[in-house]
């Protein structure tokens, strides 16, 4: 494949002048043209740029699907300062330890959040919070549709023209003129985003992606969409761009191909399905529940989904019953994909084709090569179909961790060789398959959860002596739900509300455990370490705690 030689400013400025009258962005039936979004971003760049921001700056957004999203990111390119994404459910705990890492001061967020931004202690300095209010991106209509007796409506208008106290606007942002053209732009090897994962084990840590890793994943990903028409595509953003998978699936790819984004804030099925009855999805990408569900729906409402030519699965395992149902009511084949965030993020991928291998994660993407090591060794490669831990190298492969040389040590190997600790298998034909996990992490829902993590929060609970956080099998819709086993003190009773309580209050709700198992003691090893596979077998044979 050919590497890009431009940065991600060149990609978004092609597809400007190329896309024109050609609506990018659609928001709840509100939609904007690239000629429209080009002039947002200009003037977001200019109005950064007057807020200070410069080149390496840190700029972080906590936005969740939605038009200023987009544009955000690529004003903060523009400038050539790097883009930090957040989960705009983090709670203040986990925005602090984000926040201490990265050093951004200047902030865009969607004015829900702002809050959890004040509650930061006086060490975190910030010195501008632009709020993002998601209803001015409604169209009249839609604020109409609220239904709210007129002098509701007219105070509740009143009350959305205001930014949170402290804070500038996203439209005050806008107003500035857009930024002189002779700006210097990023250079393609510069950083373009921080984006942070739980890696292997333990706390968050900043991925360092460079706008050549971003380029060539968007275009390592039109090679495999081969087929796919520039202007005539429709991707439903259902998968939240501030993860990976929806970042480049797309703000980089889908403006790449000058595509109609159609952007929902969360998944809400009625929603899908209104909007497909108007602009149908060509490109339907998301994780195995909302398939089913999305599928089952639409066979119940009539509604034809036969739009859908290119449907990607990721992040966790796909049932074939799934891809059976979903393809029943598709014009496409339901295919699956690997990657991870430190590979921006995809790195295989089964072909859209028949020759697609169900239960597999396919073959490695253009211009990438992987290899199967040893899990002990990863300097000897293991024989063909014998188990071992995937590594991959090619020009999505991250630049390491931000200020942890020692995790990056870790996980980037001489030679850019980047440890997945995925266990596979690989068959004749070069389709790979994930039979196990080096790494710790529970995927549930898609996101990954570090046991470590939940257990440190747990471990501060007065009644709680020792903890063991695991992933148990969701058996209602795939993938695993976060299960703690808890030692308590000695004398005390703990109860399920009130660790689900304390856990709500510190952690973002997809982390926070579902069941809670009360047990005398936990396995370790000889040198103390908790043995979470023994934990999972002994809690198959427990009844958790219930509400009380």
């Amino acid at each position: 494949m050919e590497l890009p030689t431009e940065s991600l400013v060149s990609l978004y400025q092609r597809s400007v002048r190329e896309g024109g009258a050609a609506v990018a962005l659609e928001f709840f039936g509100r939609e904007t043209t690239y000629t429209e979004f080009g002039d947002q971003v200009e003037r977001a760049a200019e109005g950064l740029r007057r807020l200070g921001v410069k080149a390496g700056d840190r700029v972080a957004l906590i936005l969740p699907n939605c038009p200023q999203h987009v544009v955000a990111f690529y004003a903060v390119m523009r400038l050539g300062a790097v883009v930090v994404e957040h989960n705009p459910l983090y709670t203040a705990r986990e925005l602090r330890h984000l926040f201490e890492d990265h050093g951004a001061r200047v902030v865009i967020a969607m004015d829900a959040t702002v809050s959890k931004l004040r509650e930061q202690p006086a060490d975190i300095e910030l010195d501008h919070i632009v709020a993002v209010n998601l209803l001015k991106a409604f169209p009249l209509a839609k604020q109409l549709a609220l239904k709210l007796p007129l002098k509701k409506l007219r105070a509740t208008r009143a009350k959305l023209t205001q930014p949170a106290p402290g804070t500038m606007s996203w439209e005050e942002l806008l107003s500035a003129p857009p930024i002189d053209a002779g700006h210097p732009a990023p250079s393609v090897h510069d950083l373009a985003v921080i984006q942070y994962t739980s890696g292997t084990t333990g706390q968050p840590k900043g991925a360092m992606l460079t706008h050549s890793n971003l380029f060539a994943n968007a275009r390592q990903g039109e090679a495999w969409m081969h087929g796919a028409e520039y202007r005539k595509e429709v991707f439903y953003a259902i998968l939240p761009m501030f993860h990976a998978f929806g970042m480049t699936l797309f703000v980089t790819y889908g403006i790449l191909k000058q595509g109609r984004l159609v952007l929902f804030p969360s998944f809400d099925v009625d929603l899908v399905l209104e909007a497909a009855k108007k602009h149908p999805p060509t490109v339907y990408c998301a994780v195995p529940p909302i398939y089913e569900t999305t599928a089952r729906e639409a066979k119940k409402r009539g509604i034809s989904l036969r739009s859908a030519k290119y449907c990607i699965s990721g992040a966790m395992a796909l049932p074939d019953s799934t891809v059976e149902l979903w393809e029943s009511v598709s014009g496409g084949l339901l295919v699956e994909g690997y990657g991870m965030t430190e590979a921006s993020p995809v790195c295989l991928g089964n072909p859209f084709a028949e020759s697609r291998r169900t239960g597999t994660i396919g073959v490695p993407f253009p211009s990438t090569w992987m290899k199967v090591v040893d899990t002990e060794d990863p300097t000897r490669e293991v024989e063909r179909g014998e188990r071992g831990e995937l590594l991959i190298r090619g020009p999505q492969v991250f630049q390491g961790y931000w200020h942890n040389d020692v995790e990056t040590e870790r996980t980037l190997l001489p030679g850019g060789w980047l440890r997945t600790g995925d266990v596979v298998t690989v068959d004749e034909d070069g389709f790979t398959t994930i039979v196990d996990r080096v790494k710790e992490l529970i995927i549930t829902g898609g996101f990954n959860v570090a046991p470590s993590e939940v257990e440190l929060v747990l471990r501060a609970h007065p009644d709680v002596v020792d903890v063991a956080v695991v992933g148990m099998p969701n058996q209602e819709v795939g993938g695993e739900r976060v299960v703690a086993a808890v030692v308590a003190e000695p004398g005390k009773v703990v109860t399920h509300a009130a660790l689900r309580a304390w856990c709500k209050e510190r952690l973002t709700g997809y982390k926070v455990p579902r069941e809670f198992y009360v047990v005398d003691e936990l396995p370790k090893s000889m040198l103390g370490k908790v043995l979470r596979k023994q934990v999972r077998d002994e809690l198959d044979a427990k009844t958790p705690l219930v509400h009380g």
